[in-house]
Formats: C-alpha cells, sequence, structure tokens
C-alpha cells in the first residue's frame, strides 16, 4: 500500500502532461482547420499568384508587339521625297542629296497632303517627287515656311493612310522617341532609329557662307537622324508624331533636331478643312530671347518676341509699334518662342484684329493690330 501510495503522484503528473499535450495538439488541429475553412483556396490562391507572375511577364512581351504593331503603323506613311522623278537605283553615286533634295516626308491626310522640311522639298510652288511604295508621284509644295524649315506637298492620290498629329507642347526630356526616315538615300527606306528627348526650346545657328540664320524652339534627340531623315517624322510611343526631323550635328554623335509639330497644326487644319492657307501676318522681322540673345539685341532677363524690323505698307506700319519693342503676349497668349507667335498667326485670318502687349522701356502698354495678308517670298517676316 505504502508502494502504491509513493507512485500515485507520479502518475498524476504524467497524466497531466498527457492531457496538457493532447490539448496543444487540439489547438493546433483546430487552428489548422479553421485556416482551411476560412481559406479553402489558400493553394489556388497560390497558383493564381504564380500565373499572374507567368502574365506579367507575357504581358511585357505584348508590350513589345504593340510597340512593334505600332512602328509598322507609323512606317506605312512615310514616304520618299526628291526632286527628280527617277529618284531609283543608287542615285548618290552620281548626284548628292543635297542637288536632289532627298528626303523624307510624312503623309497627313487621306487626300495626299504631306508634311517635310522645306530644304527637301523647295519653296513655295515647287515641283518634287513622292515615292509610296515603289509608286511615283508629282507633287506641288503649297505651304512652305524657310525659317521654321517645314513645307506641305500636295499629290493627287486618295485614300492614303496619315499619321497621327500629338502634342509637343507637353513632351519631357527623357522620354522615348522614334526616328523614321530614308538615310542616305530610298535604298534604306523608312529606317526607325530610337531615343530619347535630350532637350527642348534649343537654338541653333546655320551658317552658309555670308547667310546667317536661326532656327529656334527645337526637340533635340539622340535618336539617329542622317540627312535622308529630314522631314520625317520623330514620334512618341503612342505612335503620334510630335515632331519634323530637320538638321544633325555633324561635329558629334547623338545630337539631332526635331521642329515641334504644333507649330504647323494650325496650317495643316485650314488645308484640310478649306483646300488652302492664307496666312495672317503682323509685317514684322522678329527674333525671340534665344535668338536676341545671340544677336545683343536686348537684356537676356527679358522674356517675349524682340522687334528688328517693321516692314513698309504692312499691318504693323499703321500702328505705334516700334522697333526695340518686346510682344510679351497676342490676345493674351503669353509669348516665350517664336513659334508661340507663328502657331498663333496661322490660327488667324487676314482681317482678324489682334491685341499685342508689349514692353518698352520697361513700361507696358497695348497695340491693336489689324493683320495683313502675307504674300509669298522666302523671307521670314511674320
Amino acid at each position: 500500500m505504502k508502494k502504491k501510495a509513493k507512485y500515485r503522484p507520479k502518475l498524476v503528473l504524467a497524466l497531466l502532461w498527457i492531457g496538457l499535450i493532447g490539448i496543444m495538439i487540439y489547438n493546433l488541429y483546430t487552428m489548422y482547420i479553421n485556416i482551411e475553412i476560412k481559406n479553402p483556396n489558400y493553394e489556388t490562391q497560390k497558383l493564381v499568384a504564380s500565373a499572374n507572375n507567368i502574365e506579367n511577364f507575357e504581358n511585357s512581351d505584348r508590350y513589345n508587339e504593340t510597340q512593334e504593331d505600332m512602328l509598322e503603323n507609323v512606317i506605312e506613311s512615310v514616304v520618299g521625297i526628291s526632286r527628280l522623278s527617277n529618284a531609283g537605283g543608287s542615285i548618290l553615286n552620281n548626284v548628292s542629296s543635297e542637288d536632289l533634295g532627298l528626303g523624307t516626308g510624312v503623309i497627313i491626310s487621306e487626300d495626299g497632303y504631306i508634311l517635310s522640311n522645306t530644304h527637301v522639298t523647295g519653296d513655295k510652288f515647287s515641283i518634287c517627287y513622292v515615292t509610296i511604295d515603289e509608286n511615283v508621284y508629282r507633287g506641288t509644295v503649297v505651304f512652305s515656311e524657310p525659317d521654321l524649315d517645314l513645307s506641305i506637298i500636295k499629290i493627287n492620290v486618295k485614300n492614303l493612310k496619315p499619321v497621327v498629329l500629338g502634342d509637343s507642347s507637353n513632351i519631357k526630356i527623357g522620354r522615348q522617341v522614334f526616328a523614321i526616315g530614308n538615310p542616305i538615300g530610298y535604298e534604306f527606306k523608312r529606317t526607325v532609329t530610337a531615343g530619347i528627348i535630350s532637350a527642348i526650346n534649343r537654338t541653333i545657328k546655320i551658317e552658309d557662307g555670308e547667310n546667317v540664320s536661326y532656327i529656334s524652339d527645337l526637340i533635340q534627340t539622340d535618336a539617329t537622324i542622317n540627312p535622308g531623315n529630314s522631314g520625317g517624322p520623330l514620334i512618341n510611343s503612342n505612335g503620334e508624331v510630335i515632331g519634323i526631323n530637320t538638321v544633325k550635328i555633324t561635329s558629334a554623335e547623338g545630337i539631332g533636331f526635331a521642329i515641334p509639330v504644333n507649330v504647323i497644326k494650325p496650317v495643316v487644319k485650314k488645308f484640310m478643312e478649306n483646300g488652302k492657307f492664307e496666312e495672317a501676318t503682323l509685317g514684322i522681322y522678329a527674333y525671340d530671347g534665344e535668338v536676341a540673345e545671340y544677336m545683343n539685341l536686348k537684356n537676356k532677363t527679358a522674356s517675349g518676341i524682340y522687334v528688328s524690323q517693321i516692314l513698309l505698307n504692312s499691318a504693323a506700319s499703321n500702328t505705334d509699334l516700334k522697333v526695340g519693342d518686346i510682344i510679351t503676349s497676342i490676345d493674351g497668349k503669353k509669348l516665350y518662342t517664336i513659334n508661340d507667335l507663328r502657331e498663333y498667326l496661322y490660327s488667324k485670318e487676314p482681317g482678324n484684329e489682334v491685341i499685342l502687349k508689349i514692353l518698352r522701356n520697361d513700361r507696358e502698354r497695348e497695340i491693336n493690330v489689324v493683320l495683313g495678308k502675307k504674300q509669298w517670298s522666302k523671307s521670314d517676316n511674320i
């Protein structure tokens, strides 16, 4: 009896341990059951997460495919332009691309309007030849602005595929762009190069013998631009044209320029709506701040458009506007570059009245001007 009493506490302790272990096992089991009940698709969710990772990878491939499709669509609207009717074969073996005006254009309407560079197509009323899928068409230059280096050609062809003109006012440095053109001849037609926007609002000085000119408000890109690319589109990742390629710096690599497309959009719109364009003009020669600084014409801190000359018998000559005035706004629209002024005037009609806000001797004043009709010339007056 004494031995039984001796071992009884040990037995009770063992039973207690067994009970505690049982309770722990039961709790763990019920927790597992609860997890399964609350989340019966746990394994399924893991499979879905894994599938999502695969889908994200596939989406990146789809993005590349979409980009490729986008480029193919735009490429169909890119054409070759020459001043000779037969520009096939290795024409560069016999004549320079400068003599030919060999370059690129981009279709902007179904009924045959094409946007390009003046140095490619020639001046207004010039004849040039447009190559589309090996077919050559005779075209007439219906608009040309040498100071912008932009021109519009008309060919008598229907059912063409036009590009979409984007918005060049909201471009940012670092965004991806693509340049399309016909570098060094139509043998390498519709070549695509890629890069980024390197800078905006660039001004470059062009010297041709004794003649000096300036092109301002340019988009700088490191997408490769060769001579034959001139007149071709600079497009964003959505396939919208934001600029027209114009020149490259020959003394450096990866520095090319395009003209912002917004400046020409009012002209394009009028050709689409009316089949013609009558240019309204102030009748002045003017420079924006960047060019004026090159020429030491005005205080570098003053923004606006510097009036360097007023033409006789022009719209401006009948007002109080004077040489040396700085036009800071037109009809309330702030002016920072010469293209801001051009873009606005392109949207107006001869006979419209505009209000100029000017700065003269550090004092502001307003001048009303009734716009005249610009007669075609190679000058860059506006």
